[in-house]
């Protein structure tokens, strides 16, 4: 496994991506794209040299990120790539993570299945098995490291 992106929860995409831009010299490498089972908008930063960002934005108040979105933001959690995501699971199952998302198609990267895990201290997981990502534009191939 490796990390492949940040997830960062913000209050307002638009300025969350003016940030970013700005500050830390990244570029929006994907469309808005919906999530209508964790009721987010997500869209992913790329930098040469640098671990790709993916902002995430509630829709609405029933979101699960809305009271933490509301509270500022900030850290949401770190993506794994790894081979096969079921394997990964259940091994970080038996090492005493918590799911809290069993795999399920993530709309960011186009229906490819996703996982959320709570690994402790803090710390959520999402799990993915795929590079591809929804929403690319143009296009733009991944940055390399």
């Amino acid at each position: 496994m490796k990390i492949d992106h940040v997830g960062i929860v913000v209050g307002s995409m638009a300025k969350a991506i003016d940030q970013w831009q700005t500050y830390f010299g990244y570029r929006q490498a994907t469309e808005p794209v919906l999530n209508t089972r964790q009721k987010v908008v997500v869209v992913f930063l790329e930098k040469p040299g640098s671990l790709p960002v993916k902002l995430v934005e509630p829709t609405g108040p029933d979101s699960p990120v809305a009271a933490f979105a509301r509270r500022g933001g900030g850290l949401h959690h770190l993506c794994f790539l790894c081979d096969e995501l079921e394997p990964e699971l259940d091994r970080l199952k038996q090492a005493g993570a918590r799911v809290l998302t069993e795999p399920q198609p993530g709309e960011a990267f186009a229906n490819e299945k996703i996982a959320f895990l709570f690994a402790g201290q803090g710390l959520n997981i999402e799990l993915i098995d795929t590079l591809t990502r929804a929403g690319r534009i143009g296009s733009q191939r991944p940055v390399e490291d």
